[in-house]
């Protein structure tokens, strides 16, 4: 198939990016996590605790307890591990006020990786780790 043709067909589909998903040991505690390091607000927690989303704009973050890639996956999910490098991938939340949103995330809990640094491209980016693991972003916008 010709890639103008996979491009008509994904376009006729309306295929959208709906949601990251993150499977965490404890879902309301991660939940907690991101409202009091980041400032979102928890939009749904399945009453069995094993799945939940935020508000966070266009795109939703889900968690999912690890128990669920489990039975999703045949061997379940990978889990972080602060003790080795973070998985080559990130979540990236975008704030004016990185310094700021550094200096709240690790007062609620997450773990520093790297302050806030100004980039070449004149964004202002700084890494920290929620309460599992997961690499996290807090940049300024582009542009």
């Amino acid at each position: 198939m010709a890639l103008n043709a996979i491009k008509e067909d994904l376009i006729s589909s309306n295929m959208q990016f709906a949601y990251t998903i993150l499977y965490v040991s404890n879902v309301a505690a991660s939940l907690a996590h991101y409202e009091a390091a980041y400032g979102f607000t928890t939009r749904f927690l399945h009453e069995s605790s094993t799945y939940g989303e935020l508000e966070t704009g266009a795109t939703t973050l889900g968690f999912a307890a690890r128990e669920l890639g489990e039975e999703n996956f045949p061997g379940g999910v990978e889990t972080p591990d602060c003790k080795r490098r973070p998985f080559p991938s990130e979540i990236a939340f975008a704030t004016p006020d990185v310094d700021s949103a550094y200096q709240r995330a690790i007062a609620a809990g997450a773990i520093a990786v790297a302050p806030p640094k100004l980039k070449p491209w004149g964004q202002t980016v700084a890494y920290v780790r929620d309460i599992d693991g997961h690499l996290l972003e807090l940049c300024t916008p582009i542009g």
